[in-house]
C-alpha cells in the first residue's frame, strides 16, 4: 500500500513544514522585539501570518449523484485502517446531507447535526455554526468502530413529512421531487432529517488540517446555497464521482458545468473525475486486454463529455480497494487502481497547496523585513551624518562649534515647521480614510441588503426579484468601484508627500504600495454569475417552493458579500497602515536624529574633551546597527530556506 502511505506521509510532511515555518516566523518576531524594532504594524502582520498558518486547511470535496459509491471511496482512501466501513455505504441514498469531516482539538470526538427545520428560517449553515444550541451533538466512541458506525449512520436518516412542509423547506416542487412519494401516502414525501453534519474525528490526516466535504446527491447542490456559493468553490480539490455502469448522465453534465467549473479554463485545476465501479467490467469471459480496452474507452468518453484531458479521469473500484486494504491484498488493491488516484492526490494537490501558502508567506515576510531595513538604514544614515559632523570639529575652535550648533538648531526648527504640513496631511488622510470606509462599510451593506430583502418579499414574481437583485449587485459593484477610486486618491496623495519630504528633509525615498479592488470585484462577479445560473434554472415557473429557494439563495449571497466586505475591510486596514507607517517612522526617526545631533554638539560646546568620547559612542552605535542589519538578513534567509527547501518526507514513506 505504498501510495496510501505516500498520501499520509505527504500530509504529515506538509503539516511539519507549516510548524517549522511558524516557528521561524515566531523567532523573527522575538528577535524584532529584543532589538526594539517591532512596532504595532509588525506585530499585527506577524499575528495574521501565524493565525493563517495555524488555521490552514486543505479541503477535498466529494461530489456525486447517489449510488455512485462516493462514501465507499472516502472509506477506501481515508478510513480503511479501521477494518470496516466507517461512513454508511449501501445501495441507494446514504449521505442525505452535506457532511464535513474534520478535526477541532477544542471539541470532543462527535457528530453535530443541524436539523432540517432550520431551512424554514433565515440564516445560512455558516451562521448557524455560531450557535451550539441549534445543533444536535452525539458523542463518538473511539473504542468501538461498530458504535461509531452506528452514530455516523445518522447522516442517512430521513423522515416522512406532508408535502406542504417539504415545500416550505424548499425540498419539494411539482415535477422536481427530492424523494418520491409512496403509494400508501400520496400527501407525504421522505426528506432528510438533517440539513448539515460536522464530524469531529481525530484521524491523523484530519488532525493535520485535511477537511473532507461529503456532499449528498446532486439535488442537494441545487437546494442548499451554502454548497453552491461557498463550500464547493472554496474547496482545493473536487473529486467528481461517476459510475462505470451508469456513464455520464445529463444531470452529471449539468452539475459539472454549473457548479464545479467556471467560465475560465483555470477553474478545472484541482477537479478530478473518478470513474468508479470498474469491477462491474471485470468479466471472466473476457480477456484482460478486452477489459482494459473497455475501461480506456469509458475514460475517453467521459473526458470528452466533460471537456477535460483523459489524464484527469481516474478509473477505480472503491469497494474492491477497501476490501483489499482491510484484508491486506496488494494484488486486488493494484487491480482496483485506487493507488493511482492516491498518487495524484499526494503528488499534485499537497505540493500545489504548499506552493500557494509558501509564496504568500514569503511575500509578507520580505515586506516586513524591508520595512525594518528602512528603519535601520535611516538610523545608520543619521549616525554617519553625526560622525561626519563631529569628525569635522577636531581641532576647531568654539566659534565653529557654535556655528554648527546654530545650523542644526535651524534645521530642527525648519523640520518642526514642516511638521505642520505633516499634521495637515494626517487630517486629510483621516478624512479620505473615512470616505473610503463609507464606500465599503458594513453599515451601508446592511442597509442595501435589507432594502433588497424587502423588495424580494414584496415582489414574488420573476421580474420583481430579478430587478431587486440586479439593483443589489449594481450597488455593490458601484461601492467597490468608488472604493477603488478612493484608494487611488490616497495612494497619489501619499506618494506626493513622500517625494516632498524626501526632497525637503532628506528622508529616504519611498513609493507606497497601491491597492487593487480586483479580487473583491471578481468574487462578487462570481456570486452574480452563480445567482443568474440558479435564477434561470429554478425560476422556470412561479411557485412557492421556488420562491422560498430563491430567497434562501439571496440570503446566502448577502452573507457571502458581507464576507467579501469583511476581508476587504481587513485588507484595507493593513494597507492604510502600510501606506502611512513608513512616513510616521521616518518622521519620528528624523526628529530623533536631529535632537541627538544637537545634543552632541551642545555637549562638545560645553567641554571639548567630550568630542572623542562621543565619536567613540557613535562608532559603536554604527557597528551595532550593522550587526542588526546582518542579523535581519540571516533571520529572513532562514525563513525563506524553510519555504524553499525540498519536501522532507518521513522515513516511513520510503518503506
Amino acid at each position: 500500500m505504498m501510495q496510501s502511505r505516500d498520501l499520509a506521509a505527504r500530509f504529515e510532511a506538509y503539516s511539519d513544514w507549516r510548524r517549522r515555518l511558524s516557528a521561524g516566523i515566531s523567532g523573527l518576531h522575538e528577535w524584532l522585539s529584543e532589538q526594539e524594532l517591532a512596532d504595532a504594524q509588525a506585530d499585527l502582520s506577524i499575528q495574521h501570518l501565524l493565525e493563517r498558518l495555524h488555521q490552514d486547511q486543505l479541503v477535498v470535496a466529494f461530489v456525486a449523484e447517489f449510488s455512485r459509491g462516493k462514501s465507499e471511496l472516502i472509506n477506501a482512501i481515508f478510513f480503511a485502517d479501521f477494518g470496516q466501513r466507517l461512513l454508511p455505504s449501501a445501495a441507494g441514498r446514504t449521505t442525505m446531507c452535506p457532511t464535513e469531516l474534520l478535526y477541532d482539538s477544542t471539541r470532543p470526538p462527535s457528530i453535530r447535526l443541524l436539523p432540517i427545520e432550520t431551512r424554514a428560517r433565515d440564516g445560512s449553515v455558516t451562521e448557524f455554526k455560531n450557535y451550539a444550541d441549534e445543533w444536535v451533538t452525539l458523542a463518538l466512541d473511539l473504542s468501538s468502530a461498530d458504535r461509531m458506525s452506528e452514530v455516523l449512520s445518522q447522516v442517512s436518516q430521513t423522515k416522512r413529512v406532508p408535502i406542504v412542509l417539504a415545500r416550505k423547506y424548499g425540498l419539494y416542487d411539482d415535477g422536481d421531487v427530492l424523494a418520491p412519494m409512496s403509494a400508501a401516502d400520496e400527501a407525504a414525501v421522505d426528506i432528510p432529517c438533517w440539513r448539515h453534519a460536522v464530524i469531529n474525528f481525530p484521524h491523523p490526516l484530519l488532525q493535520q488540517g485535511l477537511v473532507i466535504l461529503d456532499t449528498p446527491g446532486l439535488n442537494a447542490i441545487g437546494t442548499e446555497p451554502e454548497l453552491t456559493l461557498n463550500l464547493l468553490p472554496n474547496a482545493h480539490a473536487v473529486l467528481f464521482i461517476l459510475a462505470a455502469d451508469a456513464g455520464v448522465t445529463r444531470t452529471d453534465i449539468d452539475v459539472w458545468r454549473n457548479h464545479l467549473i467556471g467560465e475560465s479554463p483555470g477553474t478545472k485545476e484541482g477537479r478530478l473525475v473518478i470513474l468508479n465501479k470498474i469491477d462491474g467490467l471485470w468479466d471472466e469471459l473476457r480477456t484482460a486486454s478486452e477489459i482494459e480496452s473497455e475501461i480506456a474507452r469509458q475514460v475517453r468518453s467521459s473526458a470528452q463529455l466533460l471537456a477535460i484531458p483523459p489524464a484527469q479521469v481516474f478509473p477505480v473500484s472503491a469497494q474492491k480497494a477497501l476490501l483489499a486494504k482491510v484484508n491486506g491484498d496488494d494484488a486486488l488493491l493494484a487491480k482496483s487502481r485506487l493507488p493511482l488516484l492516491e498518487l495524484a492526490l499526494s503528488k499534485e494537490l499537497i505540493p500545489a497547496k504548499r506552493h500557494i501558502v509558501g509564496s504568500a508567506t514569503r511575500a509578507e515576510i520580505r515586506s516586513l523585513a524591508a520595512s525594518t531595513r528602512t528603519i535601520l538604514d535611516s538610523r545608520i544614515a543619521g549616525v554617519r551624518e553625526q560622525l561626519g559632523e563631529l569628525r569635522g570639529l577636531r581641532g576647531k575652535n568654539q566659534d565653529v562649534v557654535e556655528h554648527m550648533m546654530e545650523r542644526i538648531q535651524q534645521e530642527k526648527e525648519l523640520f518642526e515647521r514642516g511638521m505642520q504640513r505633516y499634521t495637515a496631511l494626517r487630517t486629510v488622510f483621516t478624512q479620505q480614510t473615512n470616505a473610503l470606509y463609507e464606500c465599503i462599510g458594513l453599515e451601508k451593506l446592511r442597509a442595501t441588503a435589507g432594502e433588497t430583502r424587502k423588495r424580494i418579499e414584496a415582489s414574488p414574481f420573476t421580474k420583481g426579484v430579478r430587478s431587486a437583485m440586479n439593483d443589489f449587485f449594481a450597488q455593490i459593484h458601484g461601492g467597490l468601484e468608488q472604493s477603488g477610486r478612493q484608494t487611488s486618491e490616497i495612494h497619489d496623495m501619499m506618494l506626493a508627500m513622500y517625494v516632498r519630504f524626501a526632497s525637503e528633509h532628506g528622508l529616504q525615498p519611498f513609493a507606497p504600495p497601491s491597492f487593487s479592488m480586483l479580487k473583491y470585484q471578481k468574487e462578487v462577479e462570481r456570486l452574480e454569475r452563480a445567482y443568474n445560473v440558479h435564477f434561470n434554472t429554478l425560476w422556470n415557473m412561479v411557485s412557492k417552493a421556488k420562491f422560498t429557494l430563491m430567497k434562501r439563495f439571496y440570503e446566502t449571497i448577502a452573507i457571502r458579500v458581507k464576507h467579501v466586505y469583511d476581508i476587504a475591510n481587513r485588507d484595507l486596514e493593513s494597507w492604510l497602515k502600510a501606506v502611512m507607517a513608513p512616513l510616521e517612522t521616518q518622521v519620528r526617526e528624523h526628529h530623533i536624529q536631529l535632537r541627538r545631533r544637537l545634543d552632541s554638539v551642545k555637549r562638545i560646546h560645553r567641554a571639548s574633551d567630550e568630542l572623542e568620547e562621543r565619536l567613540s559612542e557613535l562608532e559603536q552605535a554604527e557597528a551595532g546597527i550593522r550587526n542588526q542589519i546582518a542579523a535581519l538578513g540571516r533571520e529572513l534567509s532562514a525563513i525563506v530556506a524553510i519555504i524553499e527547501q525540498p519536501e522532507l518526507l518521513p522515513l516511513a514513506a520510503n518503506g
